[in-house]
């Protein structure tokens, strides 16, 4: 039976998991400390995601990931299901970045996400190494926004 907890303390020891969706720990460590972290437990952890305040009216999925042996089961969906409703009467919209990958991007757009706007460069300039999903290079952070 999936369970899913707010985590208050000790955020860092799903460090590894969250290392899944997001490879550079000091970029972690930026939106972490003041970030929602959810857990989602199915037996045990499969799943983690992480929602920061932006604005009064706005939110942003920071952080989701699923261990790769999960992944594909409904988990990272469960997860979006339960933070889209958590955050509906306190947010207008809702605001996820990601690299420019179509089968992330399709992923994000089944849950109502439309591009928002795109920040060039954000994966080059802002890391000490370059990223890549399979075989795409990572190189302009795309937003997609959700209206609640």
């Amino acid at each position: 039976m999936i369970r899913i907890e707010k985590i208050t303390e000790n955020k860092k020891q799903f460090l590894d998991l969250l290392l899944l969706a997001d490879e550079q720990e000091d970029m972690i460590d930026k939106y972490l400390p003041d970030g929602d972290l959810f857990a989602l437990y199915d037996d045990d952890l499969k799943s983690v995601c992480v929602v920061n305040q932006i604005d009064r009216d706005t939110c942003e999925l920071k952080n989701i990931a699923t261990y790769p042996e999960h992944q594909g089961k409904g988990y990272g969906t469960a997860l979006i299901n339960y933070i889209s409703d958590h955050y509906k009467n306190q947010f207008k919209s809702m605001l996820v970045g990601t690299g420019e990958v179509p089968s992330i991007l399709a992923f994000y757009q089944k849950f109502g996400f439309v591009e928002s706007h795109r920040i060039i460069n954000f994966f080059t300039d802002n890391y000490d190494h370059l990223i890549f999903e399979g075989n795409i290079q990572l190189v302009d952070m795309v937003y997609l926004r959700k209206n609640s």
